[in-house]
């Protein structure tokens, strides 16, 4: 229950956040870290599909897992919120 709790409060301050610092729309960099595997990596495209993003991977040195990185144009923080929750639901993912 805890693990909620915290992941709400962390989406409304990143909310808050990006509310006071930019100016919408604005490009926006995602970062993520999965497990080496490409139906994860497929996974996270997906949820960018019908957008300008533009996705780089890169693999660790022993090649366990992928970073990602999406620079996409975002109209604003609720969008931005959208987006990592969407991504959340990949197995295995982390947030940066």
């Amino acid at each position: 229950m805890d693990q909620d709790k915290n992941t709400t409060e962390f989406y409304a301050r990143l909310k808050k956040q990006l509310e006071e610092d930019t100016t919408w729309p604005s490009p926006y960099l995602f970062k993520f870290i999965v497990p080496a595997n490409l139906e994860q990596i497929a996974e996270i495209r997906a949820v960018f599909d019908g957008t300008d993003a533009e996705i780089a991977t890169r693999d660790s040195s022993k090649g366990t897992y992928s970073s990602v990185s999406v620079k996409v144009t975002m109209d604003s923080p609720d969008e931005v919120v959208k987006k990592y929750l969407e991504v959340s639901k990949v197995d295995g993912v982390i947030s940066l």
